[in-house]
Parts: structure tokens; C-alpha cells; sequence
């Protein structure tokens, strides 16, 4: 700040009635300085930061008003710049272009010339972004805009792919891109905008006009030692009325086009299946969900593709689809001590793990978007998805009992298919109504065998004596889910909204599971006797009617609602068949102060229920895992829980300050709890009703601030919980605390190397009974980028990691580096690129975790050093 002036005033029109949102930009002479801009408020005032002793040229624009322009030179005093615009009569009878500003500002838009930024060098959408002011991007590819979030991501006004930013920031090539459009508050059905609660941010991608009707994007192919590969084309076809994108990806690096985040975008978006937090932790435990989260392994080799067509077969309707298809083989191994706890003799178990998976899924989706008229919309999207995968693991565990080795062999055929249709029509300038009705089917077939030549959970299931012993579970799970929601939005006057909701939410489920002992003389021994086995339905329906009041008083706007459930089910295990029913009254209230365009706190706090699934009620045995067994409890109601949460943002063009805190706090009324009856490593598990309160409480808050060239930025995160566990019929109370501290700094030169620091604290103490156990973790990066003699590009990053646990005294330092060199002459197709990853080739990462009973600390392996030659050619 110490080398800034401040230029501020009003811009009002000759009425002097304040014009907000007016854009002010300041284009300096220099070319190593920035381009600043700033908006009015609402009271036409503005503020600019610029550079002493530069000249800047002032441009004022407002739409309807004639484009002032002032040339300025500061000097080490303030300024102060009042604008009085004129109407302009001929803005409709003639349009003349004389200059396109770098940024244009809206009052929820921002459009950005990309020409006015790139210098030519970039070669993703990705490289671009970051040059423009406001604009975040991480290494993954999510995307942030004055400090908020990027969640869709069009172009030419239409989805790329399924919106998800990672595919269209890392794949679409630079020189392609003519304007960057942001829109805040976006929502896909335009009458909707006012009237749903929405805090998305869209990202539209302008395409250059000999873009538009042409084929482009880029082919890169790499071969590296130890027969190392890649091939990774991304082309792209874009007309008025046809578009068809294909990316592919072939390589044995390690490298996973399809994530975690991508699958729940395919899903709905992380947003929307929060709304039905069981769906969201459902996602995540499936064993499709595991492994795109798994990051670490000895190898990997992937083959992706993914083609998407969207065909305008008039201008009110859109056919579009795209099909993903992923085959992946992974090798994986790890090691763990674990150290059980909180039992009368505590002991630590010796676990190493390894498996090779094959993962082969594929999803498709078709959607139909028909829009006559502003007062009518109407979807339909119909989604499949059908995965097989298979493992050969192996388990070898050394504890006080057992030294023992154990095989596992699985088999999961799954296949989703989902349907929806949603439909909104405004009946009148008052009432708008929106119909959405989904249903889903889902049919999972896992099969899973266990081998071992010594005898596994004695007691627990009925062995016979073998030289092998061969046991194998067999499951079936079938589910139809259905849901449809009619709304009404009713618009009293601009300051008071009434929306009326009813709705109906069904389930109809099927699971059977049968557990046997394969024996040498290809006998059977069922385990059905011992009470294993389920064939078990569960039927569940919720109908509920809702009341939801939204109106405006000042600069905040608040929303208490409530909802009134009606809930039935049936459980049937075999001929016995239970009838459950209950009602519940939810409310829920949302608030948000909004401070000005780039200042706003939002409060939530919902009273919710979420119901068990089939898995927690099937009331008979079954096998889940090679040292555990579960049984359900067909008697199983509802968990009932609060939550809230309050945010606060701010983002100052003026200061370069993004500041942001949030905190979010879960109090459990009612749980279903899991009790664990343990001996040795193997345990008993089922689930009850538990009454007494738990907590979980979150706390995190972020301050970046850039200072000419330079970008500071300090992050931290605290949590908390406490909850209950019942082990061996012992009730505890368990208190979790983690605190987390990044501080960094990142530059912005145009002619000298860039870089990134990050220094990372993270403190971490788990406490049960009188036994406390403490972890510590110190983490150091930096990141350099560097374009040198014009056609050069040198990139490097460096982590080292101090792990420390304390209570065990084991302390592993361990650093990891890449780097890529890559040249491509001004004007040519061809590029070039050497790089390297784990330079240091270090093989395992260390790392703590714990639950009810176990602290345990793990080296998972990872892929070895890695040195490819590249070739990239542009289309």
C-alpha cells in the first residue's frame, strides 16, 4: 500500500442521481503495470489503488450514458475525480465500436478481454485465468473469482461436458478463448434467478469468430524410461448449432482425468447433494468412490475417453449427451501399526496391504432442454452408469494372536440408471411453479472370497477344520428410489415472497447376502445356520408439505421455513414383517446481509432427520471384512441433528483483500450408533439408538492481500468433535481436536520467474478415556515458473514433509519434486517438453488416523521417480 495513491470520488449523472455499478478502468502507459479497475457503489462513490508517478488513462462507462475518458499522472498525493455522465439519445438509432475495454463490470457480470491480458505463451484456458485480475486458479483446476467459486463452466452459453471446470480450464486451448464472461448468482432457468436461493458463479467462455465453426485443440504424446507413456488428444468441433468435444488419455504416470469431484458433478454437483447429506456419504463410501479417491500406488495405468455432442434442433430446443468411458489397473500397498485402545489390554497390530484392482466403468447421459419462452422451461436427463470392477489383495497381520496372511478376491458389477424431468412455468407476474421428479435405480452384484490357512474370527462364524480355509459372501442389492417435489413462488411485492412445497420421497429395497465355506471336497457349509444370511426389504415413504416466507428489510433478507413429514416403512427379513410410522416437524431458517456487491454474511441452521439404510437395518449376520462381523437392527429410526452455519466475505478491488471465515457446527439429538464387541483384532459389530449429545464444530477463515507484484496469503482451520463409543459394553466419551496453518506467499512478474511459497502447521490430538495421543505434521512447498527467451517454459515444484507422532516417537521427513521444461517457437504447432516427477524418488508417504478404538499410522507407497520427452502438436 506504501506504494499506492489512492484515486476515488463519485460518478452521478448531470441530474447527479449516483449511477451504481458504473465501471472505472485505469489503463497505465507502462506495460509492466497492471490494468486496475474498480465499481461504484450504491451511492455512485468508487475507489482505485494506483502506482505513483504513472500516467493512466480513466475510463468511465455506464450503460445508456455516453464513455468519459481523463488521462491522469499520479504523484505521491491522493486524488479525487468526481464524473458527471450524459444520456446518450442515439444509443439505440446506431452503434459505434471505437474501444472494447480489458473489463467490463455489470451489476452481476464481468467480462473480461482476454487479448488484453494473454501475451501469447499460454496454452490452456488455465494459464490465461490467471492473468486476470480477480481470477483464481489452483492446480486442480478449480477456479475462484473475487474470492468466490466458479461451479459451472459454459461455453458459447452452453455446459461444457457437465459444467465442471476441471475439464474446460485444463483442456481448452488458450488461442481459442476471445472473452471470459463471470456470472454471479447464476441459475440455469432464467425466471428462477430472484426466486431461488442461489450462490452459484458461471464461468461462459467467448470462442474467437474463426473458432467458431472449426476443428482445434492439441495431441501430446510422451514416452519416458521404464517404458513409461502417454497419449492425451483433446479435440473440439464448435458450430452455431453443433458441438462435439472428445478428450482422451492414455498413461501409465499415474495421472486420473476422471476424480472424485468430477463423479459428483455427474451426480448433481456437490451443492445439490448436500440438500440430502446421506446421498452425499453414500457416494462417497462406495467402493467406486474409493478408488477415484485413492491418490496413492506402486503403479497405475489409465485409459480414459469422454465425447460429448450437443446438437440445437431449433432455437427452443437442445439435445445433448456425452459418454465416459475409464479402464484403469492399479497396484497398491501399504503398511500400518495399528495401536488398539481403550480396552483392558491394549496391544498394536502390524498390517501390510496390497492389491491390484481393475476399474472399468462407463457413464452416459442425454439431455433434453426445451425453452418456448421466458415463462416456460422444461428438462429431461436421463443418466446410466455400470461399473465392474475386481481386486487380488493380500492381508498380512502380525498381533499377539495371529500371525497370518489372508488373500482376498472381489467382484462388484453395479449398473444407476437415473431419470429426471423438471418443469417451471410462470402462471402469472406472482406465481411461478416448478415441478422436479427423479427416479433411480441401482443394482449392485458384489462377490467377495476370503482365503486363509489358518482359522479367522473363532466364535464368530462356524468353521470347519481345512488345510485352506475358503470362505465366500455373495451379495445382491437392489433399490428404486423415487421423489417429486411441486413448488409455488409466490410474489407478494419485490420486499415479500411465500413459496408452498409438497412433496413425496420413496424407496422400495432389496438385499440379500449369503456367507459360506467353500470345502476341499466342493461341499458347503452354509453359514445360514449360525443366524447369517439376509434376504431382507425395506420400504421407506416420506411425504411433507412446506411453508417457507422470504422478505427483505434493508440490505438483509431472511427466510424461516418449516416442514412437516410424514414418515412410513416396512421392514421383512424372511415372513417377518414390521410397519413403523412417525411425523416430524423441521424448521429451518437462512439469512444474508449483503453489506454491497463484494461484502455479505449468510447464516443457515436446519433441523434435519436422516434415516438408515438398508445395510443398518438388515437384522440377520453378514461378513464385513476378514476380522469383523455386523448385524443390523431392523428397529432403527431416525438420526435427528442441528446444523448451522455462519459465513462472512469480503473482496476489496481497491486493497487487493480477499478475506473470508466460516464456521459450521453439528449437534447430534439422536444417532445411530455402532457397538463393537472386540477381542483381538476382530470384532462384533451392530447398531443402536443413542440419546446423548455429540458435537462437531468447524472453524475456518482465509486472508489473501496482493501488494504490487506480490500475493500474501495466511489460511487456517480449527475442528472439534466429541462423540461416544460402546466398546465391550463400555460407554466413553471421545474429544477430537486438529488445527491447521498455511502461510504463502506467490508473485506476478511478466519478465522474471514466478514463485510460490506455502509453510503448513497442522496439530492434531485425539483423546479417549485417560489415553491422549498427539500428531504433528510440517509441511514447506514452493512452486517457480519461468517463460525465458521467448519460447521457453521451466516449471518446478518442491514439498518437503515433517511427520511427527509424538506419543510413539516416530518422526519421518520425506520431500517429493517435479519438474518440466517445455519450448514451442512463436507461430508453431509443434511443442516440446522434458519432464520429471518424484525427482527424489521417494517410495511411501506417512500418515496418522484413528477411530473409536485405533491409532493407527501408515506408509502407503507410491509410484517411483518418473522422466518423460514429450511431443505436443496443436490443431
Amino acid at each position: 500500500m506504501a506504494q499506492q495513491i489512492k484515486v476515488s470520488g463519485k460518478v452521478t449523472d448531470s441530474l447527479q442521481t449516483p449511477l451504481p455499478y458504473a465501471n472505472i478502468l485505469a489503463i497505465p502507459q507502462a506495460d509492466d503495470s497492471e490494468i486496475k479497475f474498480a465499481i461504484t457503489e450504491k451511492d455512485g462513490s468508487y475507489r482505485l489503488g494506483l502506482v505513483r508517478h504513472q500516467t493512466y488513462e480513466l475510463t468511465v462507462s455506464f450503460l445508456g450514458y455516453r464513455t468519459q475518458k481523463l488521462t491522469i499522472s499520479t504523484t505521491d498525493q491522493d486524488l479525487v475525480k468526481n464524473f458527471v455522465l450524459e444520456e446518450d439519445p442515439d444509443r439505440l438509432d446506431e452503434v459505434h465500436i471505437e474501444y472494447i475495454p480489458p473489463i467490463t463490470v455489470k451489476k452481476d457480470t464481468i467480462t473480461y478481454d482476454v487479448s488484453r491480458f494473454a501475451t501469447g505463451e499460454e496454452r490452456k484456458l488455465r494459464e490465461v485465468l490467471k492473468k486476470l485480475p480477480g481470477v483464481e486458479v489452483d492446480r486442480e483446476g478449480n477456479v475462484n473469482v473475487n474470492g468466490k467459486k466458479v461451479t459451472k463452466v459454459l461455453v458459447e452459453n452452453r455446459p461444457f461436458f457437465t459444467g465442471n471446470s476441471k475439464l474446460a480450464v485444463n483442456n481448452i486451448p488458450a488461442d481459442a478463448v476471445d472473452k471470459v464472461e463471470v456470472l454471479d448468482n447464476y441459475n440455469e432457468v432464467a425466471m428462477l434467478k430472484d426466486l431461488q436461493d442461489s450462490e452459484d458463479m458461471a464461468m461462459n467462455i467467448k470462442l474467437k469468430e474463426d473458432k467458431k465453426r472449426f476443428v482445434f485443440g492439441d495431441i501430446e504424446v510422451g514416452g519416458g524410461i521404464e517404458e513409461r507413456y502417454l497419449l492425451h488428444p483433446n479435440l473440439f468441433y464448435y458450430s452455431p448449432k453443433t458441438n462435439v468435444n472428445f478428450i482422451g488419455d492414455l498413461n501409465n504416470q499415474g495421472i486420473k482425468s476422471f476424480s472424485f469431484r468430477d463423479y459428483l458433478e455427474f451426480e448433481g454437483g456437490f451443492g445439490k447433494l448436500l440438500n440430502g447429506a446421506g446421498s452425499y456419504f453414500g457416494l462417497f463410501n462406495s467402493d467406486f468412490a474409493q478408488y477415484l479417491n485413492n491418490r496413492d500406488f506402486r503403479d497405475n495405468t489409465n485409459q480414459f475417453g469422454a465425447l460429448n455432442i450437443r446438437q440445437s434442433v431449433s432455437n427452443s430446443t437442445d439435445i445433448s449427451g456425452y459418454v465416459i468411458v475409464s479402464n484403469a489397473k492399479t497396484e497398491t500397498l501399504s503398511n500400518t501399526l495399528n495401536a488398539y485402545q481403550n480396552i483392558a489390554e491394549p496391544f498394536t497390530e502390524d498390517r501390510t496391504v496390497s492389491n491390484n484392482l481393475n476399474n472399468f466403468f462407463t457413464i452416459g447421459k442425454l439431455t433434453i432442454d426445451y425453452d418456448p419462452s421466458y415463462k416456460e422451461d422444461f428438462a429431461y436427463n436421463a443418466f446410466v452408469k455400470t461399473t465392474n470392477n475386481d481386486s487380488n489383495g493380500l492381508i498380512s497381520t502380525i498381533n499377539p494372536t495371529q500371525n497370518n496372511t489372508i488373500r482376498t478376491l472381489t467382484d462388484v458389477v453395479s449398473l444407476n440408471l437415473k431419470q429426471n424431468i423438471n418443469y417451471s412455468r410462470k402462471l402469472s407476474r406472482a406465481h411461478t411453479v416448478t415441478l422436479e421428479t427423479i427416479y433411480n435405480f441401482q443394482n449392485d452384484k458384489p462377490i467377495t472370497e476370503w482365503l486363509t490357512n489358518q482359522e479367522i474370527l473363532e466364535g464368530l462364524i462356524p468353521l470347519e477344520n481345512e488345510e485352506v480355509f475358503n470362505i465366500l459372501q455373495t451379495k445382491r442389492s437392489r433399490s428404486h428410489n423415487f421423489s417429486t417435489i411441486l413448488k409455488d413462488y409466490w410474489v407478494i411485492n419485490n420486499f415479500n415472497h411465500i413459496y408452498t412445497s409438497v412433496g413425496l420421497n420413496a424407496s422400495f429395497n432389496d438385499f440379500f447376502n449369503k456367507d459360506v465355506q467353500i470345502l476341499d471336497d466342493g461341499g458347503i457349509n452354509n453359514f445360514d445356520t449360525a443366524g447369517f444370511g439376509n434376504d431382507f426389504k425395506y420400504s421407506f415413504i416420506d411425504t411433507y408439505l412446506g411453508l417457507e416466507y422470504k422478505f427483505q428489510m434493508g440490505i438483509a433478507t431472511f427466510k424461516p421455513a418449516l416442514f412437516y413429514h410424514g414418515y412410513l416403512w416396512r421392514t421383512q427379513q424372511f415372513e417377518d414383517t414390521r410397519t413403523f410410522s412417525k411425523h416430524l416437524l423441521l424448521p429451518q431458517f437462512t439469512s444474508k446481509v449483503e453489506f454491497n456487491n463484494s461484502e455479505k454474511l449468510n447464516f443457515r441452521y436446519g433441523l434435519n432427520a436422516r434415516f438408515p439404510g438398508i445395510d443398518q437395518v438388515a437384522n440377520n449376520f453378514m461378513l464385513s471384512g476378514f476380522n469383523s462381523v455386523f448385524r443390523g437392527n431392523d428397529r432403527l429410526e431416525n438420526q435427528l441433528y442441528h446444523t448451522a452455519s455462519l459465513s462472512y466475505y469480503k473482496f476489496s478491488l481497491f486493497r487487493n483483500l480477499n478475506f473470508s471465515i466460516n464456521t459450521s457446527l453439528n449437534k447430534r439429538i439422536e444417532n445411530i450408533k455402532t457397538t463393537t464387541e472386540l477381542n483381538g483384532i476382530e470384532s462384533f459389530n451392530t447398531t443402536i439408538m443413542f440419546d446423548q449429545p455429540e458435537h462437531n464444530w468447524n472453524l475456518s477463515g482465509r486472508i489473501s492481500k496482493k501488494i504490487r507484484k506480490v500475493r500474501y496469503n495466511l489460511s487456517t482451520r480449527f475442528g472439534y468433535s466429541d462423540y461416544f463409543q460402546i466398546l465391550n459394553d463400555d460407554v466413553s466419551l471421545n474429544i477430537s481436536k486438529s488445527l491447521s496453518s498455511t502461510i504463502g506467499l506467490e508473485t506476478f512478474f511478466k519478465n522474471f520467474p514466478n514463485l510460490e511459497f506455502n509453510y503448513t502447521k497442522d496439530f492434531s490430538t485425539y483423546r479417549a478415556n485417560n489415553n491422549e495421543n498427539d500428531f504433528e505434521n510440517d509441511r514447506f512447498e514452493v512452486v517457480l515458473a519461468y517463460d525465458f527467451l521467448s519460447d521457453f517454459i521451466f516449471k518446478a515444484d518442491y514439498t518437503f514433509d515433517n511427520y511427527n507422532n509424538k506419543n510413539q516417537g516416530v518422526v519421518n521427513t520425506f520431500d517429493t519434486a517435479n519438474a518440466s521444461l517445455y519450448y514451442q517457437k512463436e507461430d508453431s504447432p509443434w511443442g516440446f517438453e522434458v519432464s520429471a516427477s518424484n525427482i527424489f524418488d521417494i517410495r511411501f508417504r506417512q500418515q496418522n488416523s484413528f477411530n473409536a478404538f485405533i491409532v493407527s499410522d501408515s506408509r502407503t507407497f507410491v509410484l517411483p521417480r518418473i522422466i518423460m520427452f514429450k511431443v505436443s502438436h496443436k490443431l
